[in-house]
This record gives C-alpha cells, structure tokens and sequence, in this order.
C-alpha cells in the first residue's frame, strides 16, 4: 500500500482486511493478562500502514517512532525466545539481566499506540469531529508531555497535515457500517492491551 493509492480497502472489505495481524487476534492469557509477544508485534508493525492511510509525509517520523520501538521488542524476541514468548516476560527477564532496551522501548510503543487509540476513539465517538482536532487532543493526553522541544514540533506538523475525516474514512472502506463496526472491535482490542500493559508498567517488575 502506498500514500498515493487511491484506496486502502479491498473491494467490498475494509483496511482492517489488508493488515497482517490485527489487535482482534492477539492472543491474550484470560487468567493472567499475558500477551503473547510475536501477535502483539506483528499486529503492531501492521498499525503503522494506518499512517500510509492517513497520506501525508509528516506522518513519517511517527510511524518510524513506532516501528522503531516494534524493533528494538522483536530484538530482544529473538535474541532470547525462551523468556520472551509475552511481553510481561520479556520485560521482567530483560530487567533481571541488567538490560531494558526493549523494556524501554514497550514504554514509548505503549505511548505510541495508546495516542492512536485515543485519537481514533475520539473519532468514532464524535462523528462531526474531524481527524485533526481527535489527533491533537489525544496527542495532549498521551505524548506530549513526554516530548521535548525539538520533538514537539515534528508532530505538531504531522497533526497539522491529517485528511478531512470523509476522506480518511472512505479510504477505509465504502461501506460505512462495516468500517465502523471494524474499527470498534479493532479499536477495542488494542485499547484493552494498550490498558493491560499501562498496568503492568506501574509494577516494580517493569521498572530499571
């Protein structure tokens, strides 16, 4: 997909059916709230063509935000498979080696994606508010206070350059109540993991 397709959508779907892994289908332990680590990366790398969507160059630097954090995860995936088959795990034992690269990177990733959430939620739930206005209130509740000034700017463009909302939501799909209703369950899951490690991050296991 590019920022220059005309459409997001296969014919009759939604740009929910073009992503690798969807936030729906990552695998999360009902008993203890684990998530599974490879699902959750791959369906966070997926995120990231929601930006291609959006069209605009100043997205750029948000989306390589997030996938740089996605990398630093999958790392620390590979280079230790046996203790990092969730990210609960992964985190927990990257700490007790002294380590918290990909630790770290979780935080920012969890930033990143709980900004998205917000943004789109706000989106969803107010149908007459466009997409700039979504963005720039949930950036104010999520990254922004962790931004310095030389970083503030670069997203301030990015909020600037976002599409009017018919456009961004026709790119999704031409069948609105199948768009909404995609982007509900989608939406959904991601804000419960999004919530479940928000929680996880306040326990001393996840500190360094």
């Amino acid at each position: 997909m590019t920022t220059t397709s005309k459409h997001a959508h296969p014919p009759g779907g939604t740009f929910f059916d073009t992503l690798k892994r969807s936030f729906v289908t990552v695998d999360v332990n009902t008993a203890n709230q684990e998530i599974n680590t490879k699902h959750f990366v791959e369906a966070a790398e997926s995120l990231t063509t929601l930006f291609d969507v959006l069209g605009s160059v100043a997205f750029t630097p948000v989306k390589n935000d997030i996938l740089g954090n996605v990398r630093k995860i999958h790392d620390r995936e590979v280079a230790a498979p046996s203790e990092s088959k969730t990210l609960q795990a992964l985190v927990t034992n990257e700490i007790k080696s002294k380590k918290h690269t990909a630790a770290e990177g979780l935080v920012w990733l969890v930033r990143g994606l709980d900004f998205t959430a917000q943004s789109l939620r706000q989106s969803l739930g107010d149908p007459k508010q466009e997409l700039s206005d979504s963005f720039r209130a949930a950036y104010g509740n999520t990254l922004k206070m962790h931004h310095n000034f030389m970083v503030k700017p670069i997203f301030s463009a990015a909020l600037s350059a976002t599409p009017y909302r018919k456009d961004f939501y026709a790119k999704l799909g031409s069948d609105e109540a199948k768009v909404n209703d995609d982007l509900e369950k989608w939406l959904s899951a991601l804000e419960k993991q999004v919530s479940i490690l928000k929680q996880f991050q306040n326990t001393k296991e996840a500190k360094w």
